[in-house]
């Protein structure tokens, strides 16, 4: 018997559990993601005009990356109904780019050992991920024609919400500019061009201008030239000898250059300062020195850069972002973290995850003005924060935070979300129910007791998958049966949850 002739008798269209990922779930994507919530939600989204740090730990499967998406879904909807204060989304759920940069900043010996490179990551590694991500979005909102807006719409309906427009650049003014070119400089990770041109066509588009900048290189020229005519009128003249003028010209020379060698080694220092402790990008001493080199000295004196092993900079860089977005139309700022535990380094271990993510559980961070993040974390993690010590709590003071301790879901909320997905895949006018599957001895109560003991999403949709293909195993296209009887519903509940067992 074929399913799909099973589900058009109940009036659905397609398979409404074929897929487990909610990433690549159409259903979900297409209708559930606004129909279909978790108890929790409103706790978790709060309000956008007021970001908040929401923490989440739930075991896997129960939907940790759904609402993450739902939650991306409703902030984008949030920007285009309010243009004038929308919120800043940064995703941070793709973390290996930036552990192997950081694996390749640490010795040989270190880096072959993940517990000791997750031993070496720091807040401030956590916080540089988070303005890399959230500074090439920006740059490259900012430099996106018409065309490439287009078609990135196309693919992602949460880029046409944030975009940045040409109106909004030109009201910055010159300090603005000069934070946005900063950020650009340390952070942008993009390689669609080269980091100087790229970065070229950043300062353009701000408009800002910096002419005037290499004036101390031809003060260098100039005083050369001067000093090559002066001794070669002081030697044609017998005024000095041969060997005077051959080391006076390169001395007068040097001394003209003198401004400009002090501003080279200055930038030099500043840029092999970053490339050393901005430890999860790409950057070579070499083109930051060249960018550094086209900032007025003046505007680049006492401004915060990521040379330092420290948090300080880190959040003045953070607020510098926020103040740049505000002015852009962006009232807050919103951190999306996902998929901690499928990093090649965590690998899922909950001691590697352990040593990764406490870092970011600091109270400064998590509340920090004007910016809120929403952490999906594994249900492992919370049984850890129980053990851990008064200092970390103290440091972390989860008690402030929006915690939800288990993402779980009872019988009935399972049930709805079944129903939600069966309504999604339905024929229009259709209604099905999840109980007209089953023989009416199986009962809504039994139903509800077996849902509740499969606890996640996941594995709900994974047994009702495999109860349907065996059901229409048993059965023929010529004498077909479309209603799921007991022993079937029975025998397959119990293989499945014995292989639930024996996979934990």
């Amino acid at each position: 018997m074929n399913i799909q002739s099973f589900l058009e008798h109940h009036g659905i269209l397609r398979n409404p559990f074929a897929e487990e990922d909610a990433q690549t779930d159409p259903v979900f994507k297409e209708h559930c993601i606004i129909s279909a919530y978790h108890p929790v939600w409103d706790k978790v989204y709060g309000d956008p005009s007021e970001p908040a740090t929401a923490i989440v730990f739930g075991p896997k499967g129960s939907g940790k990356t759904a609402m993450r998406l739902q939650i991306d879904r409703h902030l984008a909807s949030y920007n285009r109904e309010h243009p004038a204060r929308r919120v800043y989304v940064i995703r941070y759920d793709d973390f290996n780019p930036f552990l192997d940069h950081f694996c390749e900043r640490l010795s040989w010996r270190k880096s072959k050992k993940p517990e000791r490179v997750l031993d070496a990551w720091r807040l401030w590694d956590h916080m540089d991920a988070i303005l890399c991500i959230g500074t090439t979005q920006l740059i490259d909102q900012t430099l996106a024609s018409d065309d490439d807006v287009a078609a990135a719409a196309e693919d992602s309906p949460m880029f046409k919400a944030s975009r940045v427009h040409g109106d909004d650049l030109r009201k910055l003014d010159r300090t603005t500019a000069r934070d946005l070119l900063l950020l650009a400089c340390c952070y942008d990770q993009s390689t669609s061009a080269s980091f100087t041109g790229r970065w070229e066509q950043f300062r353009r588009k701000l408009g800002y201008t910096n002419w005037y900048v290499p004036w101390d290189f031809w003060l260098g020229i100039v005083a050369t030239v001067v000093s090559v005519v002066l001794v070669g009128y002081l030697f044609r003249t017998e005024r000095v000898v041969w060997q005077t003028a051959a080391w006076l010209a390169p001395l007068l020379s040097v001394i003209g250059f003198a401004p400009y060698l002090w501003r080279w080694i200055r930038c030099q220092r500043a840029a092999m300062g970053v490339r050393r402790h901005m430890r999860v990008g790409k950057r070579e001493v070499g083109s930051l020195r060249k960018v550094l080199m086209r900032f007025p000295p003046s505007e680049l004196a006492s401004q915060p850069l990521p040379r330092f092993s420290r948090t300080d900079d880190r959040f003045e860089l953070l607020t510098k972002l926020q103040m740049a977005t505000r002015k852009l139309g962006f009232a807050g700022t919103i951190v999306l973290l996902d998929r901690v535990d499928e990093p090649h380094m965590t690998g899922g271990k909950p001691e590697l995850m352990r040593r990764f993510v406490w870092p970011l559980l600091d109270n400064k961070l998590l509340k920090h003005p004007g910016l809120g993040l929403k952490m999906m974390l594994p249900q492992e993690l919370h049984r850890d924060v129980e053990r851990e010590t008064t200092e970390f709590h103290e440091r972390a003071r989860l008690d402030k935070q929006n915690v939800i301790p288990a993402f779980a879901w009872t019988g009935e909320s399972l049930y709805d979300l079944a129903r939600a997905r069966m309504l999604a895949c339905a024929t229009e006018g259709g209604a099905p129910e999840p109980k007209k599957l089953f023989d009416e001895q199986i009962g809504y109560a039994r139903l509800l007791a077996v849902f509740q003991s499969l606890r996640v999403p996941r594995h709900l949709f994974r047994f009702l998958y495999r109860v349907l293909v065996e059901h229409c195993n048993k059965f023929s296209d010529a004498e077909p049966h479309y209603t799921i009887d007991s022993q079937t519903f029975e025998s397959v509940l119990a293989v499945y949850l014995r292989d639930m067992e024996s996979s934990v």
